[in-house]
């Protein structure tokens, strides 16, 4: 099982304060847990969103809109992708994390059963193992 942990940004990060020693301490801390559980696939802070951009739908077609974005509380200053053996596992880690953290879980292929046609399933399999291939994680 596959899950994103997000840390919401604030004034500060957005603003592009750099947390202090102990925090990044603290942080360094847990992602060495994380990597010696073998749990951690990826995880990173992000700048911004000044230095960022969205792209919207319109009836004209897509658009692009410039950072900043006014609602600070809707916005990602970092993640970690973990990969655990259940909810109740990734719940820990997000009790041991040292920030606050909203936690949800990836979908996978297995979830469009339903609804996806057996070549389209294939085809994702296949872009899966290219991306393992390439070194990414999918």
């Amino acid at each position: 099982m596959r899950f994103l942990m997000m840390v919401k940004a604030n004034a500060d990060s957005e603003a592009g304060v750099l947390p202090g020693q102990e925090a990044i301490k603290e942080m360094t801390d847990f992602n060495e847990e994380l990597v010696q559980a073998g749990v951690l696939l990826a995880g990173e802070g992000l700048h911004p969103s000044s230095t960022g951009f969205r792209t919207e739908i319109t009836a004209g077609g897509k658009r692009v809109v410039d950072g900043p974005f006014a609602e600070t509380k809707e916005l990602i200053a970092g993640f970690w992708l973990l990969q655990v053996r259940s909810g109740e596992e990734v719940l820990e880690w997000a009790k041991r994390c040292p920030e606050p953290v909203e936690v949800r879980q990836l979908v996978d292929a297995d979830h469009f059963a339903e609804v996806i046609a057996p070549e389209d399933a294939e085809r994702e399999r296949r872009l899966g193992e290219e991306v393992r291939r390439q070194g990414g994680i999918a």
